[in-house]
């Protein structure tokens, strides 16, 4: 068995507050020293990487001189905010030893929830990507409460791998990966080398939270791996001390627990596109247009457009027809349907001196479209 780490483009990598905080007593600096080592070489093979990193919360538990996990909301919220610039601090240092830039990303479910918020928040990411930065996301947690009582960045990490459409989702932990039972009680327990995301035999054997400083757990990172795999994403659960684990995981090396994608990406998108989402709106489209996006796959752009039905914010899901009513595509609007209304019939060089501004010279690209 080869790690899927070693063709992947796209890696999103997800390190836990008990490997970054070394079990609470601070902030690790030879660890995470030693991911940025291991990343700027995944950078170096031409792969591009995101990182997820846990342990706000516990290194400004630290810095503020809690000896346990506050239960006072407003007390852990400055905790996120304390520790959160340690982490920013380190992080940053780390990567610059080695000619990476680094940006702090902070999100929360509500901005993945949002359709405007979740393309900016991709475009974003992937421009950053694009300009050879490693983004390093945390959520939220100094403003928002439900992520700090109920999130994990095991999910938030498999939101964003679903989010940038990424190839692989690492989750580094303190356990060598998924077993068979807890070891610590059945000596025969053994390690689950290889098995399918979404199994629902994989939740039966996972547990509860592993540590009192991470809020996670193994089942968290099944879940994780499930929604992972919704958009084709394969996920692998390793130590995160295991040496050189990053770099031993491109080099094809099997390690921890590997859980593959059912659905390729394609298909997954196609999926989540036409049975998932209701459409907001609709758009009228010339024989132009029809011939464009059926026979060549291209872009829908604003001047095959003849009629703009409905009311629709810029990232709705938008069905395309035909003159004649029929249902030939959905896609992604990058516009709102007033504007699309403003822009239609005319030609992509005239969208910034309609509206005053470019939100790209598509009405929908091809990329966030599935043929019907």
């Amino acid at each position: 068995m080869k790690s899927v780490i070693q063709k992947a483009g796209r890696i999103i990598i997800k390190v836990g507050s008990s490997l970054v905080t070394n079990d609470g007593r601070g902030l690790d600096h030879a660890a995470i020293a030693r991911w940025a080592t291991q990343i700027a070489d995944l950078r170096a093979r031409g792969k591009e990487v995101v990182l997820v990193s846990s342990g706000a919360i516990a290194e400004g538990m630290l810095r503020l001189g809690f000896e346990q996990r506050p239960t006072d909301i407003h007390e852990l919220q400055a905790c996120a905010a304390v520790g959160q610039m340690g982490l920013a601090q380190i992080y940053e240092s780390s990567f610059r030893a080695h000619g990476v830039g680094t940006a702090q990303v902070l999100l929360t479910h509500a901005d993945l929830a949002d359709r405007e918020r979740y393309l900016n928040a991709r475009s974003t990411l992937t421009t950053l990507l694009r300009l050879g930065v490693v983004p390093i996301i945390n959520e939220n947690d100094t403003v928002v409460t439900d992520e700090i009582k109920f999130g994990d960045n095991d999910t938030l990490g498999a939101l964003v791998a679903n989010l940038i459409e990424a190839d692989a989702l690492v989750i580094l932990t303190d356990q060598q990966g998924l077993f068979s039972a807890d070891p610590r009680k059945d000596p025969t327990a053994h390690l689950i080398a290889l098995a399918q995301a979404g199994d629902p035999a994989l939740e039966a054997m996972a547990g509860g939270a592993g540590t009192s400083i991470g809020r996670g757990g193994m089942l968290t990172k099944i879940l994780a791996a499930k929604r992972a795999a919704r958009s084709g994403a394969h996920t692998i659960i390793a130590w995160g001390r295991d040496s050189d684990v990053l770099t031993r995981l491109a080099n094809g090396e099997a390690i921890g627990t590997q859980l593959t994608a059912k659905t390729g990406r394609l298909k997954a998108r196609k999926q989540w596109m036409t049975d998932h989402l209701h459409t907001a709106g609709e758009v009228v489209l010339d024989a132009g247009a029809v011939q464009k996006l059926t026979r060549e796959g291209k872009s829908l752009l604003p001047v095959g457009v003849i009629a703009v039905r409905g009311e629709f914010g810029r990232g709705a899901v938008i069905t395309c027809v035909g003159e004649d009513g029929h249902e030939l595509a959905r896609g992604l609007s990058n516009y709102t349907s007033s504007e699309a209304r403003r822009i239609m019939r005319r030609p992509s060089s005239g969208i910034e001196a309609i509206l005053g501004f470019l939100n790209g010279p598509e009405l929908i690209h091809r990329d966030n479209m599935v043929l019907l």
